[in-house]
């Protein structure tokens, strides 16, 4: 039996009544569909993560990422930098998916703003991401998408791409300790 790939979902927002929660969600459970994938919430609300030790431990563990957030003016959450800045070694030869939303970019620019800080901590940003334009106009009240073609298939491509990345950075991982290599 293979291994699944454990991938990091991170929540990008704190916000009280957050739209991130109906984004994560979406993105959740297409992951636990495609069958590669064990879901490891890392949600910046999540009071058992406060502890560094616990953070660095669940960011330790994950294979791989799809980070989940909005733009706020024109990048991304302060809460999400804090929560990525508190860890180094453990983002090291790590793909990173973008999932956003947000106006009329969809999140873009936060996403642009995010490769290079991962870039920054040696992890792989992919190419590609997923953005929801105007998104509180796709999602329903309770999560579901009105017209989830588009989005689908964007998300199987990206995960199909994650799922590469992760198992091949993974497999460089335990051959040799991105440390040693670097």
């Amino acid at each position: 039996m293979q291994t699944l790939i454990k991938v990091g979902v991170i929540y990008g927002s704190t916000r009280p009544g957050r739209f991130c929660d109906r984004v994560a969600r979406w993105v959740g459970e297409r992951v636990e569909a495609a069958g590669d994938f064990e879901v490891l919430a890392i949600d910046p609300l999540d009071t058992t993560l406060a502890d560094l030790d616990a953070l660095r431990a669940r960011i330790a563990e994950a294979d791989c990422f799809i980070i989940v957030t909005p733009e706020y003016n024109h990048s991304y959450p302060a809460p999400l930098k804090a929560l990525i800045d508190s860890v180094s070694a453990e983002w090291h030869a790590k793909p990173v998916a973008f999932v956003s939303y947000g106006g009329g970019s969809g999140g873009l620019r936060a996403i642009e703003h995010l490769r290079a800080v991962f870039a920054e901590l040696h992890a792989v940003g992919l190419r590609d991401s997923l953005s929801f334009p105007f998104a509180w106009e796709q999602f329903d009240a309770v999560g579901r998408l009105r017209e989830p073609a588009r989005a689908e298939r964007t998300m199987t491509i990206l995960l199909e791409r994650l799922l590469w990345w992760a198992e091949a950075l993974r497999a460089a991982r335990l051959t040799t300790p991105y440390s040693e290599a670097a």
